[in-house]
């Protein structure tokens, strides 16, 4: 498959690298002609406010959001939640998403920059080990959304962390800081299926 992975800010480069390591072709996209050669997108980490407003420079927001409505396999990791996330608690004022899940993701829900941290993770059955930077978690899911992974706060409240609709998938934290590929296979191979 040509997986498309949105160049315009954050970790773009690694998850090319994971791509190619699960046996697929990677492609930057940064324009729209990019994005029609792909068979699926991934929405990296960074900043999601940055990337909204680069995406929207480059006239990409909306040939995304019709791709995605179009049943085209999307998944977005930390800034990625964000931006598939239909609905925003602490965006920026006017903070534009992609949407497709039916859900409410809280922005640097875990804290700052300081607060960043790593767990390990039941990933659909698998363990795995967790990167959080400025991650968002999950306050509220619709019916139709599964949830694939959660973590718990030191407090005991549990978060959803990872979330599959249809043909959408995202995580809030970062599996291509990481050489463990499960969450990249696991789109590929039950997502993109």
């Amino acid at each position: 498959m040509i997986i498309g992975v949105l160049a315009l800010q954050g970790d773009f480069r690694e998850h090319i690298q994971a791509v190619t390591a699960c046996g697929h072709e990677g492609l930057e996209v940064r324009r729209v002609s990019e994005l029609d050669q792909c068979q699926a997108l991934i929405l990296p980490g960074g900043e999601s406010t940055s990337i909204a407003l680069l995406a929207k420079n480059y006239g990409l927001v909306e040939p995304i959001k019709k791709r995605i409505s179009g049943g085209m396999p999307t998944y977005g990791s930390c800034a990625g939640m964000i931006l598939l996330a239909d609905r925003i608690v602490d965006g920026a004022v006017g903070q534009e998403t992609f949407g497709g899940i039916n859900m409410t993701v809280r922005r640097n829900a875990f804290g700052r920059q300081v607060d960043s941290f790593e767990s390990q993770l039941d990933f659909a059955g698998q363990q795995l080990h967790a990167v959080f930077i400025r991650a968002p978690w999950v306050e509220e899911l619709g019916s139709d959304v599964e949830v694939i992974s959660t973590v718990t706060e030191p407090s005991g409240e549990k978060h959803a962390v990872a979330v599959r609709q249809k043909h959408l998938m995202a995580t809030s934290f970062h599996p291509e800081l990481t050489h463990d590929l499960a969450v990249h296979r696991y789109f590929f191979d039950e997502v993109c299926k």
